[in-house]
Parts: C-alpha cells; structure tokens; sequence
C-alpha cells in the first residue's frame, strides 16, 4: 500500500490481533504498526546478515509522514554502509541505564550522612551534607566517579576566592582556606567512605595539593573585656545574651549551648547533661552548673522544650547580626563567640585549676585524656570540675562588679588542687 496519512488514519486491527503492520510502497522499509488500542507508529525495517531488525521512528501523531520517509531512508542508507542502527539503539539504551545505575554525587553525600555521619559524627552530619551541596552543587546529578581532582581542585580554589572577595583582606583570606579546607576534608572522608563501600573506584580528594593552613586563634579576652561583653550581653535581646552569658561561664560548645534543652537540666538546675548526639566528639558530657548560671536558667522562659529557642522555636541561628551588636555595645571586637571557651581555659589556668580538671570540663578527650590514659583513667572529675565552675563564676561576677579576684575565689579554686 502506498500510504498516505488518511490512508494511515483509517488503519485497523483485525480479529483477536493485537497489532497490524502495513509497509509502504514509496519507500522501501518503511512501515506503520496499528495496535488494537488504536496506537499507530513509524518503524523502519531491514535484513541484515539473514536476520530481520526493526528501529522505531516515532508516533505518527509527532511525525509526518513525509519526515518518516525520511527517517527511514536514513535508516537504510547506514544499513548500506555497514552499520547496524537496531544493534546500535539497544547498546545506547544499555549504556543509559548504566549510567543511570551509578552513583551519583548527591547520593553518596546522602548515604554517607544517613548511614555514617548521623551515627558516628551527628553533630557534623548536617553542616558536612550542606558545605559539599554548596561547593559542589553542578555537579550533583553526575556520577560520583566522574568527578576527578581537576574538578576538585577547582571548586576549591572557587571557594577561597570566593570568601576572599567578600570581605576584608587579612581575614578573608584565612577564611576562605579555612572553608575550602573544611570542604576538602569532608569530601575525603565521604569518598574514602564509598570506595570502601564499592561505591566508587576512586577518591579524588586524595593526594591534592596543599593548601595554607589557617592560623590557630590564640584570642583570649582580658578581664576588663570580659567585664564589658558581660554587661553588654545583659541589655542584648533575648535568646542571645543569655547565651552569651551561659558560654562565658560554663565554657562549652556555641551549638551545645544554644540547642540545650530543659529535658536535659537536673529538676534544681544544678546539673546539665549534654547528650552525645550534640557533642563534637559523639560523649556525653555532664557539667556541672555555677550558681551564676543556675541564676541565668531560672530567668528563662520555661514554657517550651528549648531553654533559648529562636523565632521558630528552633534552636537560635543569629549569630552575625547579633554578635555585631554585641561588639558595638560592648566595644569590644576582633574576637569570636569560640574564644570565650578558650577564655574560660585561661582563667581557670590562672585560678590554678588542674589542667585535667579543665579538659574535664570542656570535654576534651585529647591532651590527659588521650590514649592509653583515657582508656584506664575512669575519674569523672565530678566534684573538681563543679569546684573548678563554682569558682570560674565567682570570679566573673566579681570582675563585673569591679573586684579583683577574691579570697573567697581561691578558696574555691583550691578544692580543685
């Protein structure tokens, strides 16, 4: 039948067949399956070798007939010259679906955070998902093997040039490297984690080229600094400024503070446990509350689950515009919320507390408490670090009143010895 489209149109399936197919006389190949749903499409059929194959050209609603034609001499005409169209369409197809099948960069990311980070390393799980998303965000619907150390390398550079135009010289500088650092170490440990897994073949992050590394803070604020933030933090809107206070005196982590809950506060607020899945090294950390801090807790509002909850009742996130104010308020800058932890150190150092006592109250496990001392040594330090605490807010409140360290805070600094 030389078909035509009204010829095409009035195609039929007859009987109990599921389909028909009617060939073309004006171009040789050419047909049209009609299916007994009433679908109608183009195919181009060829004999090559003996053997019959068939390449689908499209639906006849989303094709002319004239544009089959076409097709189909196409068809024929690589027939003619060796090739095999049919074989070739289903190894594209087979090649598509491989690469389908592979891993992606943002499915690694999302394993690793799922099945490693949220039970190894909670507390870094989100902030490590999000700062591989950003830096490596055009690239997360290709396969993670695709991603090779040029690309790496790239993308890294991109984040410190990117930090370094934002802000001032000097500082941004440190940043920026500090980020794109941060960055690098994340995507080692999430690729180191999928080769191990068979995910992938290879770790790009492996063997880069090394970066300068940021300079370790030294910043530890004086007392008559410390006085001014103190009094400072008292006029800042709530949640920040009794943040800043609790910081200042117990000495922990920015997040740790901000997220406490009243869930984790002993009923006579004298006894804070943190739980591990909001610690830095996954241990839980008891600490033992001042009475300066206990003061500050009983002036929250008790009503919800957070002790300071922000606008959402999420645990506060504003730091930057709030730290601003503060720095102007107290006319103190060029410190950071993280030094007053360091600060903390430093005075207890000076008020002669035993240097495992401080790391007890920080929680560090490294210094006395790494290796083979912190596998045999099971003291909870409980008793010197409430001492060591006790002492630390005596000597706060007194500088605030405008004492120098009083007698009645070496005592107390003394039951630490």
């Amino acid at each position: 039948m030389k078909l035509t489209e009204h010829k095409i149109a009035g195609l039929t399936v007859e009987g109990a067949a599921r389909d028909r197919l009617v060939f073309d006389d004006e171009q040789r190949g050419l047909a049209v399956r009609v299916t007994a749903s009433g679908g109608r499409t183009y195919l181009a059929q060829y004999t090559l070798h003996g053997q019959k194959h068939r390449v689908p050209l499209g639906a006849v609603s989303a094709l002319s007939l004239a544009k089959a034609r076409e097709a189909a001499a196409a068809v024929l005409g690589d027939v003619a010259h060796g090739k095999n169209p049919a074989l070739e369409r289903k190894e594209a197809a087979a090649r598509a679906r491989k690469v389908k099948d592979r891993l992606t960069l943002e499915a690694l990311i999302a394993q690793w955070k799922t099945l490693h980070l949220s039970q190894r390393r909670p507390r870094y799980a989100s902030e490590a998902e999000r700062a591989l998303r950003y830096a490596f965000k055009r690239y997360l619907d290709r396969a993670a093997d695709d991603l090779d150390r040029a690309t790496v390398v790239r993308v890294l550079d991109g984040l410190t040039s990117a930090a370094k135009a934002k802000g001032k010289s000097g500082q941004t500088s440190l940043k920026g490297t500090s980020i794109a650092s941060r960055t690098a170490a994340y995507g080692r440990a999430a690729f180191a984690w999928a080769v191990k897994r068979g995910g992938v073949e290879n770790n790009p992050f492996e063997n880069l080229p090394t970066m300068a590394t940021p300079s370790k803070r030294d910043r530890v604020l004086s007392d008559d600094e410390l006085a001014s933030v103190w009094r400072a933090a008292g006029g800042a809107s709530a949640p920040f400024g009794p943040i800043i206070r609790l910081l200042m005196l117990t000495g922990q982590r920015r997040e740790e503070v901000a997220g406490i809950a009243w869930s984790e506060l002993s009923d006579d607020l004298t006894r804070w446990a943190i739980p591990a899945s909001r610690t830095k090294n996954a241990v839980p950390h008891i600490v033992p509350l001042s009475k300066p801090a206990q003061d500050l807790l009983r002036g929250a509002n008790q009503q919800g689950k957070l002790v300071f909850p922000g606008l959402k009742g999420t645990p506060f996130s504003g730091w930057g515009k709030s730290k601003t104010e503060l720095d102007t308020a107290s006319k103190t800058s060029d410190w950071r919320i993280h030094d007053l932890r360091r600060t903390l150190a430093t005075g207890l150092q000076r008020l002669g507390v035993r240097l495992e006592v401080t790391e007890a109250v920080l929680n560090h496990v490294s210094g006395s408490r790494a290796g083979i001392v912190g596998v045999y040594q099971r003291h909870d330090w409980a008793s010197e670090k409430r001492a060591a605490l006790e002492a630390w807010g005596a000597h706060v409140l007194g500088l605030v009143g405008g004492d120098a360290v009083s007698t009645k805070v070496i005592k107390m600094a003394r039951r630490v010895q």
